[in-house]
């Protein structure tokens, strides 16, 4: 993994690498972490190169959960192309499954605790049900469990303008 941040290095003079616990992209300081003790290589690699494209797209703040998946999607894709320029190929069948651990915690925030339609987003911890009108709370936390707090008799109209801002990090 050493030899690739290196050649990151080169590639993306902009950004810092620090160890740390975890792989993440901190957008306020420009630093990729990574853990110092990795298991498997490849999928460190992969690791490193994901966070990578959420620097090289410059990836900082989204506004609703969508948003988010959208975000991740797109680091992927930058992942894949940066791993080609370091002849490193990233299994299709990880990036899938990294995406399907927000796809199955969007599913989850968006699905109404009372009639379980999938639902639309109001705002950053918000949901509001299409077919039953219950509004539910969702923490603003990425890597949690998704509880979803529902709010007895509250009825908005879902045309009700709302601010969003969640920062990513």
């Amino acid at each position: 993994m050493n030899e690739l941040i290196s050649t990151l290095k080169n590639i993306i003079h902009d950004i810092k690498f620090a160890e740390g616990s975890s792989f993440h992209w901190s957008p306020a300081n420009r630093t990729i972490t990574y853990p110092s003790v990795t298991l498997d290589s490849n999928l460190a690699n992969w690791s490193l190169l994901h966070e990578a494209g959420h620097a090289v797209l410059n990836h900082q703040n989204y506004q609703s959960d969508i948003e988010l998946m959208l975000m991740e999607v797109a680091a992927w894709e930058k992942a894949k192309k940066l791993a080609k320029r370091v002849n490193i190929q990233i299994d299709e069948e990880h990036i899938q499954d990294c995406l399907d651990t927000y796809r199955d915690w969007l599913h989850q925030r968006s699905t109404c605790p009372r009639c379980g339609v999938v639902s639309l987003q109001i705002n950053s911890k918000q949901y509001q049900c299409h077919n039953c009108s219950c509004l539910w709370q969702v923490s603003a936390a990425r890597f949690c469990r998704p509880y979803r707090l529902t709010k007895a008799n509250i009825k908005r109209p879902l045309s009700e303008p709302t601010a969003l801002s969640t920062t990513f990090s």
